[in-house]
């Protein structure tokens, strides 16, 4: 979704909304967005990572 013009295709809204209630598309929408952002701002301004998260197979 950072790309300009991006959409959520229907099916994939759809079959959110069957597991989901509004409120809470909503919440899970501006945590995707935060993070998002978030990431974007610390690579923006070369913040390391703190390694919370390791990739389980090798690159």
């Amino acid at each position: 979704m950072t790309i300009t013009g991006r959409e959520v295709p229907d099916e994939l809204f759809e079959r959110v909304r069957r597991f989901y209630e509004e409120d809470a598309v909503v919440e899970l929408t501006a945590t995707i967005a935060w993070e998002n952002a978030s990431s974007k701002f610390n690579r923006a301004l070369r913040v390391p990572s703190q390694s919370f998260w390791k990739r389980d197979r090798p690159r």
